[in-house]
């Protein structure tokens, strides 16, 4: 069956992106941490400010121990980092290197699949 050609740049970076996830340079991430992920990075690059508080309050992750426990594993997977704020209670969210490399791979994936697919 042949795709539309709209269609197909979206699944040829689906196809790229999945080779990259494969790389061992970050732990896999569940379908939950990867939405918090995102979320982080879209924060990031609007140059926003969130902590830890901040994320527990989005109720469309689920539970607060939830999104603790993701935080967790996902600082322990090395794709966050805390950083201290001046209210030593608060501690603000950041990608770490790792995983700012990993969005520049999947960026890359997308403009590959806009390439390999006009």
């Amino acid at each position: 069956m042949k795709t539309k050609p709209s269609t197909g740049v979206y699944l040829r970076f689906l196809q790229l992106a999945e080779a990259i996830r494969g790389l061992p340079s970050l732990p896999a991430l569940d379908p939950l941490e990867e939405r918090i992920l995102a979320l982080i990075a879209r924060a990031g690059e609007q140059e926003e400010r969130l902590c830890v508080r901040d994320m527990m309050s989005k109720e469309q992750l689920g539970a607060p121990a939830t999104i603790h426990t993701r935080l967790k594993s996902m600082r322990a997977k090395g794709w966050i980092m805390l950083s201290d704020t001046e209210d030593a209670r608060r501690k603000q969210i950041e990608l770490t290197q790792d995983a700012v490399r990993y969005f520049a791979k999947q960026s890359k994936c997308m403009v590959e699949a806009t390439k390999s697919c006009a």
